[in-house]
């Protein structure tokens, strides 16, 4: 163990009693040794944020079994309570923060892992310059306890995610969602950012991004820091993650024996024609729809290149734009309030795209050839 780079797992918790335990115990469960699990509630009401807190003992007591380490001081699993719910990248900025780990795997409430995740997942750090991992992510039926199966083929596995990919447009899908796992990704490969359902960190490539947290009354910097934006309550938190780790020179590998389970909770396919977006654009809830279209744009003000949007691939661009935004006004009529939250958070996004730039260590160059 002593050997072994420490590891940390963060978890969340919402009252999400459907998940949450199997999420936790595939967590306790890992192999991996030096292993600490820091577990944060955001003030759940559904009777698991007091359930969660009688159960920490006995995890605790099962990683020391697990590592062989009985007489440490340090303890493996650490629980915390939040006095608001906090959205998802503030609790996982307080874990990064505090946790011991130099590599920080991120995992979604709804995701099981299996018991040797972190062994397979940590080799890729063997190259320096890799800064995040993705793991091969299956879909996972909770109700049913089991995979879920392709419609035509049911002796295959569907696929949830293995990365993200950005097309010229700035849409960003998850490459091989829904489809059957016939062995096309049993490769490793660099992928354009991990997906934020089990996304596995460098806490050095962290570091190298991090953006000092503002106070919006006194306009002055505070002294933490961010590493998943702190404006973004949900959605496009790993996305923009993502793109500063690649701007600052960074690697993200998706490697496949590092596999887990997801419950996704929207999207079925990376799905190409417009028609067919919409309609996968139908099965998300109104919330969700709201944050991740502000928060694309945000991201963008924050993170994206101006010569390469404005000119390179600027046709591309204007006609989802323009496609986008009429779509929202007539279906979606959340128009005025998302146009007040943008103007509101526009300053500070400006600001923020500074600091981007502080850190950026690639050319325009380097970044076009991950826009398909």
């Amino acid at each position: 163990m002593k050997n072994l780079a420490p590891v940390t797992i963060s978890v969340i918790n919402y009252n999400d009693r459907k998940f949450i335990f199997q999420a936790i115990e595939s967590a306790v469960k890992q192999t991996y040794a030096n292993l600490e699990i820091i577990i944060t509630d955001n003030l759940s009401t559904d009777g698991t944020r007091e359930e969660i807190e009688t159960k920490v003992a006995g995890w605790e007591e099962e990683r020391r079994r697990i590592s062989g380490d009985s007489e440490t001081n340090n303890p493996s699993v650490i629980y915390v309570k939040n006095e608001e719910n906090a959205g998802f990248g503030r609790p996982h900025n307080q874990a990064i923060r505090v946790g011991r780990g130099e590599f920080f795997l991120l995992l979604n409430s709804d995701a099981l892992l299996q018991p040797n995740f972190v062994e397979e997942a940590i080799k890729a750090f063997e190259d320096p310059q890799v800064g995040s991992v993705q793991a091969k992510l299956l879909r996972y039926d909770f109700d049913k306890g089991e995979l879920f199966k392709d419609i035509e083929d049911p002796s295959l596995n569907r696929i949830d995610t293995v990365g993200f990919r950005v097309y010229k447009n700035r849409r960003i899908v998850c490459i091989g969602q829904g489809s059957a796992d016939r062995g096309q990704f049993d490769k490793k490969m660099e992928v354009f950012g991990v997906d934020g359902a089990v996304p596995t960190y460098r806490k050095t490539a962290l570091e190298s991004i991090k953006l000092p947290i503002w106070d919006r009354k006194d306009k002055k910097k505070m002294n933490e820091y961010e590493y998943f934006d702190e404006d973004f309550f949900m959605y496009k938190e790993d996305v923009d993650l993502a793109w500063r780790l690649r701007l600052a020179g960074w690697k993200a590998i998706y490697l496949p024996t590092a596999v887990a389970y997801h419950g996704r909770g929207s999207g079925d396919s990376m799905a190409k024609n417009y028609i067919k977006i919409i309609q996968e654009r139908r099965k998300i809830g109104l919330r969700a729809k709201y944050f991740s279209f502000l928060h694309q744009r945000l991201m963008q003000i924050k993170d994206d290149s101006p010569s390469l949007l404005f000119t390179k691939h600027f046709f591309p661009f204007i006609i989802k734009e323009i496609g986008a935004w009429g779509y929202m006004a007539i279906f979606e009529r959340f128009t005025f309030k998302l146009i007040k939250d943008f103007r509101r958070l526009v300053p500070v996004f400006v600001e923020k795209r500074k600091l981007v730039k502080e850190r950026t260590k690639i050319t325009d160059a380097d970044i076009e050839k991950w826009f398909e």
